[in-house]
């Protein structure tokens, strides 16, 4: 960890599969021992919808579109000089324009973004790629190469993971296992590949769970809760109560069911990390990342059908391969590990980064038990014995629980020192 705690805007995008990624990089900022404040553009989606939602069409629609956009990127602008981050983290589709990103770089703000999505299906890259300082994507070459040629040096490849104290074994109860509980389950969009996949496995014990499954009468019957969006927590409970969990890679095509493909989505390390037994689509990166032991994958459709079909008859094989990839999950493939590869990147590409100075220390001549009583707040808060006031302050503005006497007094003597600062 750095000697300094870095202070880390995190910008979420205002909907989408990066949005959960965002929240547990920001989680594994935190445990590493950094400030992160969050700029929450989900807040504003609803706002965004409305707009849409105005039966304004054409070039009209597109110019309100882009209004409103601009207006959210000035808001996260005008947070980054409140704020002073170290690092300003964009997950993809942040609501952030090429303006302010120049604007941000003239005033020395380090800038990165982990475009967590197809490179080949979302193009936008091109355009932003360049904006940032760093651009972590979770494919490798072609895309390496075609970032360097539109002006991006800094590419790193940061595959996905998981987030090891969210992402565990769940026990399900019997009022869980009978809502929850499949032979066979699928959690994920009706992407066309999918539905024309699944249709196939309409004579199984088989629950769909997610969003964007409607219009399809023949799997109507086994997509849960009429199509709602699955929140993190809940998928857990799926996860664990399926004795096999069906993870099958997106694609816009449905002529190929199991679409060939590079990157290994979240779900394949989520679903490790919590114990549970998966089959997996091969994925050409999926061999650096994970033993042939530690995943059970299948290639084509007749491969699955066979491999569905062993596996039920085999819990203890199940099993040893939820633990095998468990294990190498909570080695290798922890958003910490993505969090500290991604800072020790920005290092060395950056040299002398973070360039902030350290700041105004706490008092150091207090009372014994005064200097207990910080010592254990500054823990508590986890940061270093040598903290600055700034940072401290900082990591009190964030918290929600109520405040101590000790806590309620720095917060009054920070803001008399600002006052004082004012008027000398």
């Amino acid at each position: 960890m750095n000697d300094i705690p870095l202070r880390v805007l995190l910008v979420l995008p205002m909907y989408g599969g990066s949005l959960p990624v965002g929240r547990h990089c920001a989680q594994a900022l935190r445990d590493l021992g950094h400030t992160v404040e969050i700029f929450d553009a989900p807040a504003f989606h609803s706002a965004f919808s409305a707009v849409r939602g105005l039966r304004i069409t054409g070039e009209r629609l597109e110019q309100l579109e882009n209004a409103f956009l601009q207006l959210i990127s000035q808001a996260i602008q005008a947070k980054t000089e409140q704020l002073a981050p170290d690092l300003l983290l964009a997950l993809a589709q942040a609501p952030l324009t090429r303006q302010t990103l120049k604007r941000l770089e003239r005033q020395g703000r380090v800038t990165a973004m982990w475009f967590v999505e197809d490179y080949k299906l979302f193009t936008y890259w091109r355009a932003f790629a360049p904006c940032y300082d760093i651009f972590a994507v979770i494919q490798k070459e072609p895309l390496l190469s075609e970032l360097a040629a539109v002006g991006q040096p800094n590419a790193l490849y940061l595959p996905l993971a998981a987030l090891p104290d969210f992402h565990a074994p769940q026990k399900s109860d019997p009022a869980t296992q009978r809502k929850y509980g499949a032979k066979l389950s699928f959690l994920g969009a009706g992407y066309p590949n999918r539905r024309a996949a699944f249709r196939q496995l309409r004579h199984l014990d088989f629950k769909i769970w997610g969003s964007d499954w409607e219009d399809d009468d023949s799997l109507a019957a086994h997509v849960q809760q009429k199509g709602a969006r699955i929140s993190p927590e809940e998928a857990l409970r799926i996860y664990s109560a399926s004795r096999i969990n069906l993870n099958l890679h997106s694609s816009v095509q449905a002529k190929e069911l199991v679409p060939p493909g590079d990157f290994v989505n979240p779900r394949t390390f989520e679903l490790a990390a919590c114990g549970a037994f998966q089959l997996v689509d091969r994925r050409e990166l999926m061999p650096e990342l994970f033993a042939d032991d530690e995943l059970a994958c299948f290639s084509t459709m007749q491969e699955l059908l066979e491999k569905i079909e062993y596996f039920l008859t085999r819990p203890e094989e199940c099993a040893a391969f939820a633990e095998r990839g468990r294990r190498r999950v909570l080695r290798d493939h922890s958003y910490h590990q993505r969090m500290e590869r991604l800072i020790g990147f920005i290092k060395e590409r950056k040299p002398g980064w973070p360039a902030r100075a350290k700041g105004e220390e706490l008092p150091a001549d207090l009372p014994p038990e005064l200097r207990t009583e910080l010592a254990e707040l500054l823990a508590g808060l986890g940061l270093p014995e040598n903290a600055s006031l700034e940072d401290v302050m900082l990591r009190l503005r964030q918290r929600s629980d109520p405040l101590s006497p000790l806590e309620t007094n720095l917060l009054f003597l920070d803001e008399w020192r600002k006052l004082y600062k004012k008027h000398v």
